[in-house]
C-alpha cells in the first residue's frame, strides 16, 4: 500500500485537522462538517495528481488550446453517516464521479469491548475497471473498510483503489495494508498512535457522525 499522510508536513490542512479535533470548535456542528468538507477537498486535489490524463483540445472565444484532462472513471463511496461530509468535499472537486453509499456500524454484544461490523445498506454502480475511492473519516481498526470491500465484491473489480480518511490509527493502517491490494493508495490527514479497548482513536477527535449530525441512541 502507498501511504500519503499529511501530518508530517506543514500546510493549511493542519489548520483544518486542528479545528476538527478542538472540543470548543466541535460545538459548532456546521463548522465541523465544513472543516471535514475542506479536508476532503485538499485530499481530492492531492489524489488528482496520481490520476491518468490525456490531452484534449478546448475551444476558447479566441482560438483553441490543448489541455490535459483526467480520464479516470471515478466511483466515490462513503460509509454512512459519518462519511457524508467527507464525501461532499471530494464530490465538489470530482463533480463527474459516480457515487456509492454503504451503511456500516459497530455492534458491541452486551456492551463488551468486542464488536462486529454490520453492513445493512449498499447502493453502488458497477465498479468494473473504474477507480474506486473509499471514504471513511476515522480509520480506527480497519474492520469497517474490510467489510465494505467484501460487500462491494459483487459489483466488479476496480482498476484502482484509493482510501481517503481524516484521521487513522497506526493499528488500523497496518490492518488494511494486509487486506487491500498492494497498489492501493491511502490518503490521510493524520495518523495517531493508540486505540481504546473499544477501538476508538486516541487522541482522535471523538465520534465524527455525532459531531456532524448529533448524538444517536
Amino acid at each position: 500500500m502507498v501511504i500519503h499522510r499529511f501530518d508530517k508536513e506543514n500546510s493549511l490542512l493542519k489548520a483544518f485537522i486542528g479545528e476538527v479535533r478542538d472540543v470548543d470548535v466541535q460545538k459548532d456542528a456546521m463548522r465541523f462538517r465544513r472543516n471535514v468538507n475542506r479536508i476532503g477537498e485538499v485530499l481530492a486535489y492531492e489524489l488528482s495528481k496520481t490520476m491518468d490524463y490525456e490531452d484534449t483540445r478546448v475551444q476558447t472565444p479566441f482560438g483553441s488550446k490543448n489541455i490535459s484532462l483526467p480520464t479516470d472513471q471515478l466511483v466515490l463511496c462513503s460509509v454512512l453517516r459519518a462519511g457524508l461530509p467527507l464525501h461532499h468535499g471530494l464530490l465538489s472537486y470530482f463533480d463527474k464521479a459516480e457515487n456509492a453509499f454503504i451503511s456500516a456500524y459497530r455492534h458491541h454484544p452486551d456492551n463488551s469491548d468486542d464488536f462486529e461490523v454490520i453492513v445493512k445498506y449498499f447502493a453502488a454502480p458497477s465498479l468494473h475497471k473504474k477507480t474506486l475511492v473509499l471514504m471513511d473519516p476515522m480509520l480506527a481498526t480497519g474492520k469497517t473498510l474490510e467489510n465494505v470491500m467484501k460487500a462491494m465484491a459483487s459489483h466488479g473489480k476496480p482498476k484502482k483503489i484509493h482510501i481517503v480518511s481524516v484521521i487513522g490509527s497506526k493499528a488500523g493502517v497496518s490492518y488494511i495494508e494486509k487486506i487491500f491490494p498492494e497498489e492501493t493508495q491511502l490518503w490521510i490527514g493524520a495518523i495517531d498512535d493508540e486505540l481504546t479497548s473499544k477501538g476508538y482513536i486516541i487522541p482522535g477527535l471523538g465520534d465524527a457522525g455525532d459531531l456532524s449530525y448529533g448524538p444517536k441512541l
